[in-house]
């Protein structure tokens, strides 16, 4: 079998990191590729590190994108005009950026999510069956913890859980949600049908994700 030729863009970062170990333990890819969105002078697993370029896109089959929106939007520009598939990982969109990434993927093969995990995705699926079978009496809230590290909110998952609620009702997301709260211990009903609250901790790697439906 073939290996699959592996780009991955944020490789400084945690989850880039975590990637190139994976993909260093896996025979099914071969990693020619890493790069960062500034000249850094450094070699990781014999690699040169290089900007987003297409250059250095230019002998991989797939990007593997880790970084921060206007990264990835500047990489999506490349790949689309090398015809690579993407995989993102990325976080943190806005509703305009979510549209040029959806109209990206018209032309080229994109994966993405806000979590990877397969149990997220399942809850967000069991998500958006919860929010289809109750009627409008019932408000929708994500709380979320993160470590003190954590740059955007809401996170990729609070959002997807998001979407699997405002999904169920057949609605548009962004039309949904109310007010995005942080470091806030409690709040008061809203108008708005979905309302996420995130809380920053001095844990580092901490996450817990609860999703409540309450009767208004």
């Amino acid at each position: 079998m073939k290996k699959i030729n592996l780009a991955i863009s944020g490789c400084l970062g945690r989850m880039g990191q975590q990637l190139i170990k994976s993909s260093k333990n896996n025979n099914n890819f071969k990693l020619t590729a890493l790069t960062e969105n500034k000249a850094i002078s450094k070699k990781i697993a014999g690699i040169k590190l290089d900007v987003n370029t297409e250059e250095a896109f230019k002998k991989t089959d797939v990007i593997i994108d880790f970084t921060v929106p206007n990264c990835t939007l500047d990489i999506l520009k490349i790949a689309s005009k090398l015809k690579k598939r993407v995989v993102i990982g990325t976080t943190g969109f806005n509703q305009k950026e979510e549209a040029l990434i959806k109209k990206f993927s018209k032309t080229i093969p994109i994966l993405k999510a806000g979590n990877m995990s397969l149990g997220v995705n399942l809850l967000m699926y069991l998500t958006e069956i919860a929010s289809k079978s109750l009627n409008e009496e019932y408000l929708s809230k994500v709380f979320e913890v993160h470590h003190k590290h954590k740059k955007d909110y809401p996170s990729g998952t609070a959002l997807m859980l998001g979407k699997g609620i405002a999904d169920g009702k057949n609605k548009n997301l962004y039309n949904l949600m109310g007010k995005k709260f942080l470091n806030k211990k409690s709040f008061l009903m809203e108008k708005k049908l979905i309302s996420i609250q995130l809380e920053k901790v001095k844990l580092l790697e901490n996450m817990r994700l609860h999703f409540l439906v309450a009767k208004k």
